[in-house]
């Protein structure tokens, strides 16, 4: 049996036990979507929004990519997002970074990686933003996760920065913004970063006529 072929027992098994739990589980799932979050994570393995939050299907809507980064030219980000605060009026935002980000790692090199540079690009303005900050971290490790701290930071501004959220903030209040970081070594999550629905921003960025 290969591992992929396991994958479909696995998912056979999970079915029948919630079943046997809950026999009107599926039915209710396939009913109704209302999830009071959107969480925007990263792409690696380790981190799994439902476990880590302990949510169950239909709770939390998620998008995930490399190093959980909100960018402006990312259609993908930002249909998920105006879905989310559109239509299913989510009440919360959540950028959830973690520690030992390879993204961020990558992004503090100078190494060509091919086509995900374009990607990386983003990060390394964070690092340009914050330059003497993290120039004084003297020890590496501390200095990739002050990194990734300042990285969700500035994710949830970009989230605050888009018409999307603008928009519901004028007419909703709604949704807040939060900036987490996920320590994979023990499992607990770390609030960073929050902007209450409202809160000012550069000017700027503010658009009218919303």
């Amino acid at each position: 049996m290969t591992s992929y072929q396991r994958l479909f027992l696995e998912n056979k098994a999970w079915a029948k036990e919630k079943l046997t739990d809950d026999p009107d589980y599926f039915n209710r799932l396939a009913d109704l979507q209302s999830p009071e979050f959107l969480w925007i994570g990263c792409s690696d393995s380790r981190v799994p929004a439902n476990e880590i939050t302990g949510t169950q299907p239909g709770e939390i809507f998620v998008h995930r990519n490399i190093a959980n980064m909100v960018v402006h030219t990312d259609l993908n980000l930002l249909s998920v997002l105006q879905y989310a605060v559109e239509v299913l009026k989510v009440k919360h935002v959540i950028v959830c970074g973690h520690y030992g980000c390879g993204g961020v790692k990558a992004a503090m090199t100078n190494h060509n990686m091919g086509i995900i540079n374009k990607w990386l690009r983003n990060i390394k303005d964070v690092h340009r933003f914050h330059r003497e900050e993290i120039d004084s971290i003297s020890n590496e490790n501390l200095k990739i996760n002050r990194m990734i701290e300042l990285n969700v930071q500035e994710q949830v501004m970009n989230l605050a920065k888009t018409s999307i959220i603008q928009k519901a903030w004028k007419h909703t209040q709604l949704p807040h913004l939060h900036g987490w970081v996920y320590d994979i070594k023990d499992g607990i999550t770390k609030p960073i970063f929050e902007m209450e629905a409202g809160t000012s921003i550069d000017s700027i960025y503010e658009f009218d006529d919303l």
